[in-house]
């Protein structure tokens, strides 16, 4: 039976194997604070996710990290398609590698979700004007996200340069020493609006059929292998809209979720992480503790495919169940680490478990 402080190896018995130290892993959290607004991560990035390390999480994810300037959710994002973002995160990934974590990026564009105002604050809400820094966002369809902006549809052209910006993304993320990338195709940015028919409604390649909606999500995953060929790709994959019944047939699904995870994972995606929702302004989502496990057990069952849960898995028992049980490789940690960011460390305490990687400077804590 697997344990929640056994040892995960992305592609064992293959010379680019990487192997963490366990399965409790930080979940990507935006934090929105690039105050000058440059996409250059800052101390508070080294900080945030450097204790995430230190508190001896297996695999610590960068928030969401724009592959262009118009990819950004807020001005506040950072970002990775410069040199001057490289070499900051370079420090931080070499800071979370040192305490023993595998380091982790998520790349990603917000699509119509873009050029918002950060979620706290005086500035404003909802869409950020282009007098106040703000930018026209793009989209598969010109359609708007609840009280957003409405966004521009992408033509070929544009589709193209999304396709290089994320593969130049992922050569940055090596340079800058991460040891893992993941594509975000979740939560109602890009990706996932291509993917469900709600937000797309092209009538080209890239919309009506499951083959064509996933095309730009495939071809992606392909141009980041190529660019990363030695690095585990990971895809995170909202596995339902939670649509509601008068939009039956054109939310995106579980089902759907499975094949293109098998698509994505022929073109060369080593493992998914399943979370849900974010392509409606308003769903009826049933949150509880572990509410979306059933939802990655589904996918490791019917695509076959590695993957990792999140959701509200806040105790050391249910993040111990979801692994033994099979349901999952891997369990995501959002909150929780927000709340301890040595979550990881107290839960093997509360298991009973002795990992020994504990910081010396804070070992007597334990």
């Amino acid at each position: 039976m697997t344990s929640l402080f056994d040892t995960y190896t992305f592609r064992p018995g293959s010379p680019d194997a990487l192997t963490v130290r366990n399965r409790l892993w930080i979940s990507p959290m935006c934090q929105y604070s690039v105050a000058a607004r440059d996409g250059v991560p800052t101390d508070w990035h080294l900080v945030h996710l450097g204790q995430l390390a230190v508190g001896g999480a297996g695999l610590v994810m960068t928030e969401a990290t724009a592959v262009s300037p118009e990819g950004r959710i807020s001005p506040q994002d950072t970002g990775i398609w410069d040199a001057a973002q490289t070499r900051a995160w370079a420090r931080i990934a070499t800071f979370v590698r040192s305490h023993g974590a595998v380091a982790a990026i998520q790349l990603a564009h917000a699509g119509r979700k873009a050029s918002t105002y950060a979620p706290w604050g005086t500035d404003g809400h909802g869409s950020v004007p282009v007098s106040a820094g703000g930018w026209t966002t793009v989209a598969p369809s010109a359609l708007a996200f609840g009280g957003y902006d409405a966004p521009a549809a992408l033509d070929l052209a544009g589709i193209d340069k999304v396709v290089d910006d994320f593969a130049a993304a992922a050569r940055n993320a090596v340079t800058a020493g991460f040891q893992v990338l993941e594509v975000h195709a979740a939560h109602g940015y890009l990706l996932h609006q291509f993917l469900s028919a709600v937000s797309n409604e092209r009538t080209d390649e890239y919309g009506g059929s499951l083959e064509n909606r996933a095309r730009l999500l495939l071809r992606i995953v392909a141009a980041v292998r190529a660019a990363a060929p030695g690095h585990p790709l990971v895809v995170r994959v909202s596995a339902t809209d939670w649509a509601p019944a008068e939009l039956a047939g054109r939310g995106w699904d579980v089902e759907q979720t499975a094949t293109v995870a098998g698509w994505a994972a022929q073109a060369g995606a080593d493992l998914f992480d399943v979370s849900s929702g974010g392509n409606l302004p308003v769903a009826d989502i049933p949150v509880a503790p572990g509410y979306q496990v059933p939802l990655a057990a589904h996918l490791r069952e019917h695509a076959g495919v590695p993957v990792s849960a999140v959701g509200m898995i806040t105790t050391a028992e249910l993040a111990e169940a979801v692994v033994a049980s099979g349901s999952a490789d891997a369990v995501m940690v959002g909150r929780a680490a927000l709340r301890d960011p040595h979550v990881a460390l107290r839960m093997a305490r509360d298991l009973g478990v002795q990992v020994g990687y504990a910081a010396p400077q804070y070992e007597r804590a334990y």
